[in-house]
């Protein structure tokens, strides 16, 4: 026994400190794993008793950028001075930073604890032992510098070669000469054609992504582990779509370093994590043409450039693509600032949207920039691009049906793929189970559920190809004829109830870069500018609205007014009316109680008697305060026919009466209404109460 030793040592215990730094070394290098777990005989031949082994850091890097549960759990042992002795391997095992190994050298030499290596035994409490224990940590954090250096940039210039193996997409595979080939099985290719193609046609990746669900389809996807690399068929996934559109290597392009590594600073500890996507331009390696693509260059840049769109919200001064609203989402600049401009909708469909430019709301007070209403505009606009594609009206016409014909046969296509590899299954757990000795029937039980399983798939995958040639086979063939007729009443098929706003918006895309309105107060006018896609520019001037205001074409004569409504309503409410009608007196003046009285004598109209009426009515703002509901949701419950009302004309009072407010019908509508109020909207009505002068 060695005479550093003692039996305060001993009596102590030892642990046994296992690491490998990657899980690679774990299933690999089991060699270096047993002379770790030796070191447990070693320690009881030493004379330790108790022998504790901690080997919770199996496949953790010792850099210190990662977290250590077992290299803590090592600390708290040593701190609480039950530990007489630490065996490691070498000294790389315990750390591979100078921090960790210096501040376990420390502890070790408060709390008298040995480290124990095959080469000796050291005691941190003497000055050598410390100074060779200082320089073997020192060694090993140089050590590993020196190896990953090496390593990358061995790594580095293989990959600017194009001759780095690394774990391929579906639908391409290694050759044995080192070179990037499609995957010949036509199932996987087909299926990486079939999405790649889809997103061009539909021109968004979740829509891809519910196509796929909706059909039923099966998506090839990677299975790696440490020793096995598969294509398993899976149900699509959101993600997986998302890899397929994003990887330059379907565009034919050698690309490595697309993802890095991040290094920050938590509790005071350096940590390390991966995945974080890098730019284009710090990739490692981007070889073009480096192998055959599934498409081209340009069709991954345009890609790209469309799923950018997509993403409303990472930039907020770039187009957007098309997602299906009412109006030229996306596409909207403000002509003020130079920001793109937001849509907002009415609260129920139909209500008309607006373009409002919110200006620099990142500062409190900035204010708003402009805004307008946006059914004018989307009319100019939409005028515009209509005489702009009626020459090619009947090209876009015939290519409509040809992409509704490929989309079916993209479909049929894919399960007839996906009915070549079932039945392929099928044929194999059939000729697995006749291999099989009928005397195990504990194999062939398991076995014919297999073949069982395989022939299942087989029939539900030739159902729905039946499916779907039924379905072909009933749908009326497309008129090219009509078709072609169509094409020249563009208008007729852009406003049709059939047309989709996803659709409009899609061919708005194509055609429109950006849409910049401005407002030219002088002349009342929003100036819209077009930017087509091939660089040109269209000024349309669009009128705008005075809003608030009666229309000049409505607006009756005091005359007429008085003969509708004198004596239906008092005299007061009467010059309100008129007023809000934009009525004015001989001398362009506004209407008063008096000058209301004067007019109604004159042309001999008796004053308001409420004993002619005999019904008792109210008007929408007495309704509304009876009901507990606002002026707005009245007037809605009476457009819907659920509140009885009468108005003599335009802009007149309404005439509610009063029984109709307790109907079954009316205070249904109105606990609809409520029900769509927010939770603590009585605590709003509180506040604003507690909020008017003198409560």
């Amino acid at each position: 026994m060695n005479s550093k030793i003692t039996p305060d040592h001993l009596g102590r215990g030892a642990i046994v400190y296992v690491r490998q730094s990657t899980m690679s070394q774990v299933v690999g290098n089991t060699e270096s794993q047993k002379r770790q777990y030796a070191l447990v005989e070693q320690a009881r031949a030493a004379g330790f008793v108790s022998v504790t082994v901690i080997d919770d850091d199996l496949g953790r890097s010792g850099s210190g950028l990662v977290e250590r549960p077992g290299f803590q759990r090592l600390v708290a042992a040593v701190c609480s001075g039950s530990v007489g002795a630490v065996l490691c391997l070498e000294a790389s095992r315990l750390a591979r930073n100078g921090r960790d190994w210096h501040h376990l050298v420390d502890l070790c030499a408060l709390a008298g604890t040995l480290v124990i290596d095959p080469d000796g035994v050291y005691d941190a409490r003497l000055v050598n032992d410390r100074l060779l224990l200082g320089l073997k940590g020192t060694m090993s954090e140089y050590e590993l510098s020196l190896l990953r250096q090496r390593g990358l940039e061995a790594r580095d210039s293989k990959a600017r070669r194009g001759e780095l193996r690394f774990t391929l997409p579906p639908g391409y595979c290694w050759t044995e000469a080192g070179r990037i080939e499609i995957d010949p099985d036509e199932r996987v290719s087909g299926a990486i054609r079939m999405v790649l193609g889809k997103f061009r046609e539909l021109g968004s990746a979740r829509q891809v992504f519910l196509w796929s669900r909706q059909e039923q389809l099966m998506l090839p996807v990677v299975q790696r582990n440490l020793s096995t690399c598969k294509i398993l068929w899976r149900a699509p996934a959101y993600h997986s779509v998302m890899q397929i559109l994003r990887n330059p290597i379907y565009a034919g392009a050698y690309a490595f370093g697309r993802t890095g590594n991040r290094t920050t600073a938590v509790d005071g500890r350096a940590r390390k994590t991966s995945g974080h996507h890098r730019a284009m331009t710090d990739w490692g390696a981007l070889l073009h043409d480096h192998h055959d693509g599934y498409i081209t260059w340009r069709e991954f840049e345009d890609n790209q450039r469309l799923l950018q769109e997509n993403a409303h919200m990472q930039k907020r001064a770039s187009r957007k693509a098309a997602r299906g609203g009412r109006a030229l989402t996306g596409l909207v600049r403000c002509g003020h600032c130079g920001r793109m401009m937001r849509v907002f909708y009415g609260m129920r469909s139909g209500h008309a949207h607006r373009y409002q430019c919110r200006g620099d709301d990142a500062h409190v007070g900035a204010g708003l920039c402009i805004g307008i209403g946006g059914v004018r505009i989307d009319r100019a606009v939409v005028a515009q691009m209509l005489e702009a594609v009626s020459g090619r009206a009947v090209e876009a016409a015939l290519l409509a049906a040809d992409q509704m014909a490929k989309a079916d046969d993209d479909v049929r296509q894919a399960l007839e793929r996906d009915l070549e590899g079932a039945r392929y299954d099928a044929s194999l757990a059939a000729r697995r189970y006749d291999l099989v000795d009928p005397a195990k029937r504990h194999v062939v039980r398991e076995l014919e559920a297999r073949w069982n399983t395989a022939l299942e798939r087989v029939a539900q995958i030739e159902r729905r190809l039946a499916d779907l040639n039924a379905q072909a086979a009933a749908r009326p063939r497309i008129d090219r004829e009509a078709l072609m007729r169509l094409a020249h009443d563009l208008p007729t098929a852009w406003n049709a109830p059939t047309t989709d706003a996803r659709t409009r918006q899609r061919l708005t895309h194509i055609l429109v870069h950006e849409v910049v309105i401005d407002l030219d107060d002088a002349a009342n006018e929003a100036v819209v500018l077009i930017h087509w896609v091939g660089g040109c520019h269209t000024e349309v001037r669009v009128p705008r609205v005075k809003t608030g205001r009666y229309p000049a074409e409505r607006r009756p004569s005091p005359v007429e007014v008085m003969r509708k409504l004198g004596g239906q309503w008092p005299d007061r409410e009467l010059a309100v009316t008129m007023n809000r009608m934009r009525c004015k007196t001989e001398d362009g003046e506004t209407w008063t109680t008096v000058k209301v009285c004067a007019l109604r004598e004159r042309l001999g109209i008796a004053p308001f008697d409420p004993a002619d009426h005999p019904i008792p009515t109210i008007g929408a703002d007495e309704a509304a305060s009876r009901l507990g509901i606002c002026v707005g949701s009245v007037q809605r419950l009476i457009r819907q026919g659920i509140l009885p009302a009468t108005q003599l004309m335009p802009s007149a009072p309404w005439k509610i009466p009063v029984d109709a407010l307790s109907t079954e019908a009316v205070q249904t509508g109105v606990r609809e209404i409520q029900k769509r109020r927010p939770r603590n909207f009585v605590s709003y009505q509180r506040d604003d109460i507690m909020s008017l002068p003198g409560i």
